[in-house]
């Protein structure tokens, strides 16, 4: 979530998705990464700011500051770099500056004409607020408005009557504002010339709501209860008053809330619509798929440049079918990916060099801003070509950049891992006993597995790097695990879990983890180490890549249906993008288990049509298995990039 001033988004940004304390206690939150007095100070002299208020075909006006170098004349003009968003343009008045204008501090030292918008409906703009507004492919009139005829109507205004301009728009944002970037380059306008979507919205089922039909709980209400309070009326109000929920430890609090049902009753109160429009829709059902802009994402003349980070707990999902889908319907489009070891915004909120229990050996943020910025001067300044290939992509555990003409990069070979009896992980071995083998849990709504051992009253920021081992130790969670391995292994793209199960309850939840296990002593670790306070991280499970599955969606996304208590059923389901290197010495890891709360939340076990109408007797415990035999074999298809040696 991107802002352009430090108020309301870089609370959601730096606050809200925070770790512990970030949203209790007296102290006032650090800084965003990137600010000094000294950048604000430069802004201040080198810019002047205008606000006005755009008309759009419909009659509706945007409200717009655009922040121009002092020196703009007739014969040094400015590129335009334009971001929307949500979340306001604050501080408003032309006597008041934003802190920050652009992606990073270098592109205010370059110049540019910086635009920010308030999109239709929220904060200083007229209109009706809709979440992820759906694109209208066919537009018959004036009145047809959505995203991409606002950002068409926008910058037609921009090019004729902002002074000193030279006719040339870049747009870019994180988040939110990289949905509003996505569907700004739906049909471009002529002076759109380069656009970077950061982490964008791309089918809001699958971003930010669900992953795989099960809802993210903790993210969905933390948002939407500050979020989703309604606007009627245009308002300069720039307060940001996170939810209170009277605790730092959120897994308490929603186990307290009990079944979904309760949430609105006890804590929204009725106040937020958009939480209505959760409960009234908990299948992908057509209100879901109009927000699916990937189909729309056509007719694009501007040059793309996505960005995502492989531990986004929020949109992993975006920026991966946005790249492809823009490849796929845009011919001859210039179309590069870039995916680094980043949480959600962390190329612009953090250095790169760590996140959690990973590190990643230097300052990885600084590659992608150096980029960036050579990206939008190349194709608004006219300056040097950048030195972009089609993919650059962050090889976690080997801690290196790769370069490749595609992703996923070509000769990647399918690989399975197969469960086997006795917690063993095998590649591309089968199960070949002909009885039936199984391992059981009980799944326990009432002591669901928390996905992070982090107390934090938001969600979790560090989950997706973090040492596994609190987990793996509870019974309610199945472990799997290679033996140490001989040669480095590369996984790259997408993986795709398989499992053969049976459960006592009507429904179910399979969580899968991909983890890299490290040896017990670590190459290079010395003993004075630990006197120098150096963590030791021998033994450690570093989770790669985790996903839940709601077992109703197995055989339709818009259909649930009941389990048959006992019955074998096959589950398969894909899972987002690795890039991974499992070091020789490691071992590979898969975890299975039904709760990852209270980022999703619990699954009743009791099929009912509607899981946001659930009541608290509706939850019971549940004995799930899972099977490996040459009749079920369960598996989790890889693809496994050959080494240079290979």
């Amino acid at each position: 979530m991107h802002s352009v001033s430090r108020s309301l988004a870089a609370l959601l940004l730096f606050s809200l998705a925070g770790p512990a304390g970030a949203q209790s206690g007296p102290q006032a939150p650090k800084p965003p990464y990137g600010w000094s007095q000294e950048r604000v100070d430069r802004i201040r002299s080198r810019y002047t700011k205008y606000e006005f208020r755009i008309p759009m075909r419909d009659g509706k006006r945007l409200f717009t500051s655009v922040y121009v170098p002092v020196d703009a004349s007739p014969a040094k003009r400015y590129p335009m770099l334009m971001v929307r968003t949500p979340y306001t343009v604050a501080p408003y008045g032309v006597d008041r500056y934003a802190n920050s204008l652009g992606p990073s501090e270098a592109f205010e030292k370059e110049g540019f004409i910086f635009v920010a918008q308030d999109v239709r409906g929220a904060h200083m703009s007229e209109g009706e607020y809709l979440n992820v507004r759906p694109h209208n492919p066919k537009k018959s009139g004036p009145k047809d408005v959505d995203e991409s005829t606002d950002t068409y109507d926008t910058i037609e205004w921009l090019v004729k009557n902002v002074p000193n301009n030279n006719g040339r728009v870049g747009q870019w944002g994180i988040s939110y504002p990289g949905f509003y970037t996505s569907a700004g380059a739906i049909d471009s306008h002529p002076a759109l010339k380069a656009v970077s979507p950061q982490a964008p919205i791309a089918d809001w089922f699958w971003d930010d709501m669900h992953r795989h039909g099960a809802f993210n709980l903790g993210m969905a209400f933390s948002f939407f209860s500050v979020f989703g309070k309604p606007r009627p009326q245009p308002t300069d109000a720039e307060e940001w008053k996170p939810y209170d929920i009277g605790t730092p430890d959120a897994y308490d609090f929603f186990l307290d809330v009990g079944a979904l049902s309760n949430a609105d009753t006890k804590h929204l109160k009725g106040d937020i619509s958009f939480w209505k429009d959760l409960v009234a829709h908990p299948n992908y059902d057509a209100f879901w798929q109009a927000r699916n802009l990937l189909p729309h994402l056509k007719n694009i003349k501007a040059a793309v440049m996505t960005v995502g980070g492989w531990y986004d707990t929020e949109d992993l999902y975006g920026p991966l079918r946005t790249y492809a889908a823009i490849e796929k319907q845009n011919p001859g489009t210039t179309n590069t990916l870039i995916m680094g070891p980043w949480r959600h915004g962390g190329w612009q909120g953090t250095e790169g060099n760590e996140l959690g229990d990973a590190e990643f050996g230097f300052k990885t943020s600084e590659t992608y801003q150096d980029l960036a910025l050579d990206f939008f001067k190349s194709y608004l300044k006219d300056g040097k070509k950048p030195e972009l290939p089609e993919a650059l992509v962050f090889e976690t555990g080997a801690n290196r950049w790769r370069r490749f003409e595609s992703w996923p990069p070509k000769g990647v070979r399918e690989t399975k891992l197969y469960f086997q009896p006795k917690g063993v992980l095998s590649v591309n071995k089968a199960p070949t006993g002909t009885t039936e083998s199984f391992a059981e849990y009980v799944s326990d709504p009432d002591k669901p597995v928390p996905y992070t051992q982090e107390l934090t009253s938001g969600w979790s920021k560090n989950y997706m790097t973090e040492d596994q081992r609190f987990a793996s130790r509870r019974p309610d969670v199945l472990v799997f695990q290679t033996e140490p391995l001989a040669n480095d292994l590369t996984l790259a793209g997408p993986l795709e879990a398989e499992l053969w199960v049976s459960t006592t309850g009507t429904d179910a939840d399979w969580v899968v983890k991909l983890v890299d296990v490290n040896p017990g002593t670590l190459r290079g670790w010395k003993k004075n180490d630990d006197e120098q306070g150096k963590k030791n991280r021998g033994g450690q499970q570093t989770l790669v890549r985790g996903e839940p599955f709601r077992g109703r969606f197995r055989d339709s996304y818009s259909e649930p249906k009941a389990f048959k208590p006992g019955e074998v059923t096959k589950v398969r389901f894909v899972i987002n993008d690795v890039f991974h290197t499992f070091q020789r010495g490691h071992r590979v890891m898969i975890q299975v288990q039904s709760s990852w709360f209270p980022f999703i939340d619990r699954n009743p076990q009791t099929f009912v049509p509607n899981i946001f109408e659930a009541k608290d007797a509706d939850f019971t415990r549940a004995f799930h298995r899972v099977y490996m035999s040459a009749a079920h074999p369960s598996s989790v298809k890889v693809g496994v990039l050959p080494s240079a040696d290979e």
